[in-house]
């Protein structure tokens, strides 16, 4: 009879400790692709904690944005159970809006992270990492502790939500179009004007417009910038608190006439149009309204389908068709400093329990929210509390 060999009490602890956290669970909101009932797209769920990634930390989400990142190709369509769903370091790559916008604090770091200022218990935003899915749950995966990016004490977490996607496309958007700013008042005369439309009064634009007024002080008075509406929420806060000139894209009117319209707001063609929106119809506006040689600039996960669309067009017009990429690593941190000192203001923001994201939604689509809605999960004292 062979001698049994001797638990290593380091090894039973360990699998006794990873036992425990397979046994935990952790709540999932998944809001997939809505029907005309925008009740009926949220679904709650109960899920394993996801497991620590070697080389990077699982991240408690405290606030998570309701946000930007479009659906990956496997979730073009409805779920029809719930079993049909896929996780990906507690991700659900069939959610729609909530993006990779979270912030949080970290539960654990992994065994081979590399050498970081991060440490449990740090509030913290999540990079979007190239290859990340949308979605998220009340903890998340993160497989490289590099995209950890420490936000100060004074900053609030529901502000920090709002900054690794929206905020950071935005501030790159600005950055692109600047150079193309600049170029343009050296073609003009001596107190020429380069004519910008910013399409949409949601929270991008809201952050487009912050961001550019605070990098683009020594060119203002040569820079005229109209917003273009798509609805009403928004407009009194461009109004009143961002001093700039509204056009309302009204579908009511013809295309022609809305056309005439923002060419009679913008003081006629213009010289850049950022497209937030980005829809063929706004594209197809908008062209209509840059001047020869003017410049269009799109997110790049619009930008694939329209360059292929309107390429030929643009050519005849010359005019150009930029895809603007979300923006890098170094530009979330410097984005978290002037946010944190004050320098540039974040757009308001409502927060809503994320056990009632139906009602975040209804009110998206409804225009009944001004800025961002920002989704809340509760820490584990008042989880357990409740």
């Amino acid at each position: 009879m062979s001698k049994l060999e001797p638990l290593n009490l380091g090894e039973r602890v360990r699998s006794v400790s990873e036992s425990s956290e397979m046994a935990r669970l952790m709540k999932q909101v998944s809001i997939e692709s809505p029907t005309h009932k925008l009740w009926d797209c949220i679904f709650n769920f109960d899920e394993p904690m996801p497991e620590v990634p070697d080389t990077g930390a699982r991240v408690k989400v405290r606030n998570a944005g309701v946000c930007y990142r479009l659906r990956s190709a496997s979730s073009s369509a409805s779920i029809k159970s719930i079993e049909s769903l896929t996780i990906h370091h507690s991700v659900r790559d069939t959610s729609l809006f909530p993006g990779y916008e979270v912030a949080g604090t970290v539960d654990v770091i992994g065994s081979n992270a590399s050498e970081s200022d991060v440490r449990i218990g740090d509030r913290v935003i999540v990079y979007p990492y190239e290859g990340h899915p949308p979605g998220y749950g009340e903890y998340i995966a993160v497989p490289d502790i590099k995209y950890l990016v420490k936000i100060p004490d004074d900053m609030s977490l529901s502000v920090a939500a709002m900054l690794p996607s929206g905020a950071l496309w935005a501030m790159n958007t600005v950055f692109q179009a600047r150079e193309h700013v600049n170029h343009i008042l050296t073609t003009k005369a001596a107190g020429g004007t380069c004519s910008v439309l910013l399409v949409g009064t949601g929270g991008l634009a809201m952050w487009a417009l912050r961001i550019a007024q605070y990098f683009w002080p020594a060119n203002e008075d040569h820079i005229k910038i109209t917003v273009a509406c798509l609805r009403d929420e928004g407009i009194s806060i461009a109004k009143e608190q961002l001093n700039v000139d509204i056009v309302q894209w009204s579908e009511e009117l013809f295309e022609e006439q809305l056309v005439d319209r923002t060419r009679d707001a913008c003081g006629g063609h213009v010289d850049i149009v950022i497209d937030f929106s980005a829809t063929s119809r706004s594209v197809r506006r908008a062209m209509k309204c840059l001047t020869p040689g003017g410049v269009m600039l799109v997110s790049a996960e619009h930008a694939e389908s329209f360059l292929a669309r309107y390429s030929r067009e643009a050519e005849k017009s010359n005019h150009k068709l930029i895809a603007v990429q979300l923006g890098s690593l170094d530009q979330l941190k410097n984005l978290v400093q002037l946010v944190s000192t004050k320098q540039i203001e974040p757009p308001p923001h409502h927060i809503f329990p994320a056990d009632r994201a139906n009602e975040a939604i209804a009110k998206i689509g409804k225009g009944q929210i001004q800025g961002r809605a920002i989704l809340e999960f509760p820490e584990e004292e008042e989880a357990a509390a409740e």
